[in-house]
């Protein structure tokens, strides 16, 4: 079967099966000072297949180490993390992370960067040339395959991130504040092509963000996370029918209502780092 025809055109209804489980998850650091800080605690949610769900609170409360803990990066102190019915023991091909930075090989193509990502996938190496084909196509770099990463701009570095990801075809996408670094509108033009080629391919993904309005227009379901020690405090649908613009007054509403929320963590975490008055 060709590249194409596997592609789904839409994701699985959220009644499905957990395809990933989180169950009282908790992860303790210590600090360059040997104090233990608590990311997080007492974490638990699921996540459909090929459903769109969004990690959102402020920071330090562990939003980027549940991430890591998904990928098989990190481990959890207590709790288990589950993929597929399976306890996650580390990174698998079934799980692709995109950064916040691109991480591109810049000694290498656009090209080149996918083939070595489908190398380190064990993917035959005659798929090779239709994968990265298809997937550059994607996300709109077919002209850029040659291009070595310095000649791109932050943007499409990333979607060349994207391409090399995809290209792997992992059941999962976690991403983890990639488009935190670009300009506004560039970041836009990303947002909405992340949302055409989850909705072609019907990837669950588990995005982080700090934007609130970037939640909004991704995410099947929005999870707000408490001021540190993080843990879920509120799970949000968004309710808004896709492909969904950034002009759709639905999206308003929604945006002020998970806003009303998280400034309230925001404010504790604050009050934290300034102490009394």
């Amino acid at each position: 079967m060709r590249l194409a025809e596997r592609l789904r055109l839409a994701p699985e209804p959220l009644g499905s099966p957990a395809k990933i489980s989180v169950k009282d998850v908790a992860r303790t650091y210590r600090n360059a000072r040997g104090g233990k800080v608590s990311a997080c605690t007492d974490v638990t949610f699921d996540v459909a297949p090929g459903e769109f769900v969004c990690l959102l609170g402020p920071s330090g409360c562990g939003k980027s180490t549940l991430l890591n803990m998904i990928a098989g990066l990190d481990q959890p102190d207590r709790g288990d993390v589950v993929v597929d019915g399976r306890p996650v023991a580390g990174p698998g091909p079934d799980r692709a992370v995109l950064f916040q930075e691109p991480a591109l090989f810049p000694w290498m193509t656009v090209e080149r960067n996918v083939h070595f990502a489908l190398k380190f996938a064990g993917v035959p190496k005659d798929e090779w040339e239709e994968r990265t084909s298809f997937w550059l196509g994607k996300v709109h770099l077919t002209r850029f395959g040659g291009a070595q990463p310095h000649e791109l701009s932050g943007g499409m570095r990333q979607r060349a991130a994207l391409a090399r990801a995809l290209a792997c075809e992992p059941d999962v996408l976690l991403a983890d504040e990639p488009f935190a670094a670009l300009d506004a509108q560039t970041r836009e033009i990303l947002q909405a092509e992340l949302q055409r080629v989850w909705l072609e391919t019907g990837k669950t993904v588990i995005f982080v963000t700090h934007n609130v309005r970037e939640a909004a227009f991704l995410a099947d379901r929005v999870l707000l996370m408490s001021a540190p020690p993080g843990t879920v405090m509120e799970d949000l649908p968004v309710a808004a029918p896709r492909p969904r613009g950034f002009d759709d007054p639905a999206l308003a509403a929604i945006v002020a209502g998970i806003h009303e929320h998280l400034i309230k963590e925001v404010e504790k975490v604050v009050a934290r780092e300034i102490g009394p008055a």
